[in-house]
């Protein structure tokens, strides 16, 4: 098997109702990265189940530990204060006279 798309590099997060752990499977470096730190830090709630040479991982922890956020967009009244700060501050422009806020 060759490696993967990133395409083929999902992250899955299960679990269900009757359970009391959750398990998560991703290629994610950076949700890689806070699971082994959470992993460490709490081994009683989280453990790695599987690591994969393709690079994937999997992780089972208490599913009271896990949550999804949704963030709704900045109205334009937010972005333009995030712009006046970051202008007051040094904040430099992007690439293409797009701010960064």
């Amino acid at each position: 098997m060759g490696k993967p798309s990133k395409y083929e590099k999902e992250t899955i997060v299960n679990f269900n109702e009757g359970e009391k752990e959750a398990s998560v499977y991703t290629f994610n470096a950076d949700l890689k990265r806070r699971l082994a730190e959470f992993s460490k830090k709490y081994p009683l709630l989280c453990r790695l189940e599987k690591s994969t040479p393709e690079g994937s991982v999997t992780y089972v922890l208490d599913k009271s530990r896990l949550s999804i956020r949704l963030v709704p967009p900045y109205s334009e009244e937010r972005r333009a204060a995030a712009r006046a700060y970051a202008k007051e501050h040094g904040f430099k422009s992007m690439p293409g006279g797009k701010d960064i806020a």
